[in-house]
């Protein structure tokens, strides 16, 4: 392991927010002196007689200047955060004092934290495991209650707990392949094979589902992608501002307004989704418009969901079916609007019915909140529950996928007999990938790259 990594210096970094405008600031301090190192700059009680857990109010001075009245907060290790000695220090959130007091620390012998070095010694000393530690950097970004659940779920070991069973029952089963080849002489058989073959198909399905999650647990980490879709003019800016309930697009009666993709997120009962107004659809001489229009068709195929929107005055019902037929080429889900609905006549709604459309205003905000309904209909992540294992994570859906074709080379072996020494190596390669998601397998550069995206002070 690297100097960086197995480091037992003491730490500081600022904890909360840099240029937030908030009363409170916290400075937080992780090693072994690191109740020490603050005992030496702080005036109030020795908080090195003080007890775990406890909160301490005296100043922070340098020599005889105080900087600041603070609030310390103790926690001895291996009851902390980092399991080793924790200090936080809450002061008036100045940047001039957080810059004196670091400074202070740092004289007296601590040393600047790295991106997430205290949530890496946390993994270090055992404190978290690596998908749990990544979950840390999710919980801190996630922006939707359903991407705080996930990352809530993982952080407290579901995931975590779910691999944990599938290696310990493979590593049973590996341990006799393992014994088998030191009676290799004797042709000893201690793994019964049909037990393995059924124990790898139950993993290999679990395996599976996990993988299959990731399409949902990535919706619901990042948001889902939707595209607003239809021909120039049709009131798609409208739309996706009476969605943001501001004026976020150029609304325009001039065809063509929209060059290029707009995007802005809402939240929609805990469920974020990602809106993406685009160009609208149709030939087009016009170089920059075509690139607009190339662009849009692009965005339709990576989309989750497409809203389709109509304008019956501007286009009748042939026209319509036939954009709805290119649509459904695409193979994506999709939502048929009609805008300017209160300029239509009951006769011409009857057209549109067997379309099963819903009718809009997107000038008048008509119909938005039943599109909000169709939504969460559409794309049915409203009935996740609180315990479901999902994978949000491309570095562990690569991991699994790893594993599955490690498991495939033990069913195989296992179908056409081969020697112990070969199926105990595929079993090892599967054990090896499972290992690599939760940190029990790991390289310093696989670590730096983890920790490196976390904030400075997490």
């Amino acid at each position: 392991m690297s100097a960086a990594l197995d480091s037992q210096d003491t730490i500081v970094a600022l904890a909360t927010s840099p240029g937030v405008n908030g009363a409170i600031a916290v400075i937080r301090l992780s090693g072994a002196d690191a109740i020490e190192i603050a005992n030496r700059v702080f005036r109030g009680k020795n908080l090195l007689e003080q007890s775990s857990h406890t909160i301490h109010f005296g100043t922070i001075r340098d020599h005889d200047e105080i900087i600041d009245e603070v609030l310390v907060s103790l926690f001895q290790g291996p009851n902390s955060y980092t399991k080793e000695n924790v200090v936080e220090i809450s002061t008036h959130n100045s940047r001039y004092i957080i810059e004196r007091i670091i400074n202070l620390l740092l004289k007296q012998g601590a040393r600047a934290a790295k991106a997430g070095e205290f949530t890496l010694r946390a993994f270090l000393n055992g404190g978290l495991d690596l998908s749990q530690a990544e979950a840390v950097a999710d919980l801190i970004a996630s922006n939707s209650a359903a991407s705080h659940q996930i990352a809530m779920q993982q952080m407290r070991g579901g995931f975590s707990n779910q691999l944990k069973k599938l290696r310990e029952d493979l590593v049973h089963f590996a341990s006799l392949i393992e014994l088998e080849l030191d009676f290799s002489e004797e042709d000893v058989e201690f793994a019964n094979r049909d037990q393995l073959k059924i124990l790898v198909q139950s993993i290999y399905k679990v395996v599976g589902r996990l993988i299959s999650s990731f399409e949902q647990g990535n919706v619901l980490k990042n948001g889902v992608p939707i595209v607003i879709a239809g021909k120039p003019n049709v009131g798609k800016s409208t739309l996706l501002n009476a969605l943001l309930n501001e004026e976020r697009a150029i609304v325009s009666d001039i065809a063509g307004t929209t060059r290029d993709t707009v995007e802005d997120e809402i939240n929609i009962n805990g469920i974020l989704f990602r809106f993406i107004d685009t160009a609208g659809i149709r030939e087009t001489m016009d170089v920059i418009e075509a690139k607009g229009v190339e662009r849009t068709r692009e965005k339709m195929k990576q989309a989750r969901l497409i809203i389709y929107l109509f304008d019956p005055i501007q286009d009748k019902i042939e026209a319509v079916q036939e954009q709805i037929a290119e649509v459904k080429e695409l193979g994506i889900p999709f939502v048929t609007l009609i805008n300017k609905a209160d300029l239509l006549s009951d006769i011409a709604r009857e057209e549109y019915t067997p379309l099963e459309p819903i009718y809009i205003s997107a000038r008048d905000g008509v119909g938005i909140e039943e599109l909000k309904e169709e939504l969460l209909n559409q794309v049915n992540l409203s009935n996740i529950q609180a315990d479901d294992v999902m994978v949000t994570n491309i570095r562990h859906v690569e991991s699994l996928q790893k594993t599955q074709e490690s498991l495939d080379k033990v069913l195989f072996g296992i179908d056409n007999p081969i020697t112990s020494d070969f199926l105990a190596l595929d079993i090892r390669q599967a054990l090896h990938h499972l290992g690599t998601i939760t940190g029990s397998v790991t390289t310093d550069d696989l670590l730096e790259n983890i920790f490196s995206k976390f904030c400075i002070g997490k």
